[in-house]
Order: structure tokens, then C-alpha cells, then sequence
């Protein structure tokens, strides 16, 4: 069965599926959306006649569709657009978990897991509608402070867009699952430790002579549950 996120409740497809600890699996578009737009990078898979490759890529969500972008050149890319379907995987990490046995260690995390056909974008207008999207994904409110792609710059961008069509998240929240006769044991703390990404403050460009003030959206600036940078800790 296959799915986007247009549904209320998208999947499991028999290959996006949560297997192991079910429970954790999460099908809803908000949990989906979300851990999609908070995300940075994804880990994007592709099938190559040497094998599986796997490579880091800035990506942004647009509606139902995942925009990757790269050198015209870049060969996971090109593999992409040439084969059958991609995987592409994001994880945000939100807490060390400290059990009382080295066994029950583990981590808070949120992760999404996305199967699609990839397509290249070649109409300029998409691509660089595709290619504002990511200056915003990374600094809400920043696009209108850029100047736009120039046709050249888009001839030397390759676009690649990927539809949803299968997704599941996962998500482990809480503290140690100790074992019951481990609960006894004393003079080991267990417990979290939140981690979150906090901006430092804004540093200026000093290669041109012209000063302009912080823009308000960085003097804001935070991803879901962090801290602005006035906030940040010096």
C-alpha cells in the first residue's frame, strides 16, 4: 500500500513499516511533517552498479515532495534520478538516556524514513521556487534578504525532486528501562540528558564596508525547542 502525506495517516507500507519495537512507530502527518522540517540534513540511499552508496544532503520539504539539490556533477544525485526509487533517512537526536546497566543505555530520537520515486527538475521557475525553499527552510523569513538564483546559477544546480510515497517515523521518548533487580542498585545516577541545537550569536560578514543591522529573524532564531541566541549561553 502506498501513501502520501495528503492522507491524515500515511502507510505503513509493507517496506516503510516500523519492525522492531512497533510501538515507537508513528504514521501521522503532524509527527511526520514535523521531524521533516526541523531536519537539516538527510541520509539520502541510492543503488549504483558498485553497490549501495549513502551520502549526507541538505534537503527541504515542499507539501508532499522532498527538494535535494547539488552540483550537476554529483553522482549520488544522478543515480537518483536514473533508478527505480530512493530511501532517504532523518534523524534528530533529543536526549542521552543514562540507564543504571551499560545494556539499557540509549537515546531519545526522532526519525522519519522516506521511499520515493526521484524526478529532475528542469523548469527554472520550480527550481528556483525549490531553491528559495531551502534558504527559508534553514532561516525562516531570509529569502526576501537574497537575491534570487540567476539563470546560470540554475543551469550549474542540478534539482532533484522526490515524491513521498511511503514514510513511517520513529520516535523513542522517556527515560532507562532498567531491569526491575537493577532498580536496587545504588551509587549509579541514571536518568536524561536533553540535548538541543542552540545558535550562538549572529557574526556579521566584514568583507564588505557597508554595516547593516542583525536582521530580526536571526536575533530570534531557534528551531523547535532550542534557544534564541540571546538566550544562548555566552
Amino acid at each position: 500500500m502506498s501513501s502520501t502525506l495528503k492522507d491524515e495517516e500515511v502507510g505503513p507500507s509493507r517496506r516503510a513499516r516500523v519492525r522492531r519495537l512497533p510501538e515507537r512507530g508513528r504514521y501521522d502527518r503532524a509527527t511526520v511533517d514535523s521531524i521533516l522540517d526541523e531536519g537539516f540534513v538527510c541520509h539520502l540511499g541510492v543503488c549504483s552498479p558498485d553497490g549501495p552508496v549513502v551520502i549526507p544532503t541538505a534537503y527541504v520539504r515542499v507539501g508532499d515532495c522532498i527538494y535535494l539539490h547539488g552540483a550537476p556533477a554529483n553522482y549520488a544525485l544522478r543515480r537518483a534520478v536514473d533508478g527505480d526509487s530512493v530511501c532517504l533517512a532523518v534523524t534528530l537526536v533529543d536526549a542521552l538516556v543514562l540507564a543504571r546497566s551499560a545494556f539499557h543505555h540509549s537515546i531519545n530520537y526522532r526519525s522519519v524514513m522516506v521511499f520515493g520515486v526521484a524526478h529532475e527538475v528542469e523548469d527554472f521557475d520550480e527550481k528556483r521556487t525549490a531553491l528559495m525553499a531551502f534558504v527559508d527552510h534553514v532561516v525562516p523569513g531570509r529569502s526576501p534578504d537574497t537575491r534570487p538564483p540567476s539563470d546560470s546559477e540554475l543551469r550549474a544546480t542540478r534539482v532533484v525532486k522526490v515524491d513521498i510515497d511511503e514514510v513511517s517515523a520513529k520516535v523513542r521518548t522517556g527515560g532507562p528501562k532498567d531491569d526491575p533487580e537493577d532498580l536496587d542498585l545504588t551509587g549509579i545516577w541514571a536518568g536524561e540528558m536533553p540535548l538541543r541545537v542552540v545558535p550562538g550569536p549572529p557574526l556579521a560578514d566584514d568583507s564588505a564596508p557597508v554595516t547593516v543591522p542583525v536582521p530580526s529573524y536571526l536575533l530570534a532564531y531557534k528551531r523547535p525547542g532550542g534557544a534564541t541566541p540571546a538566550e544562548a549561553p555566552a
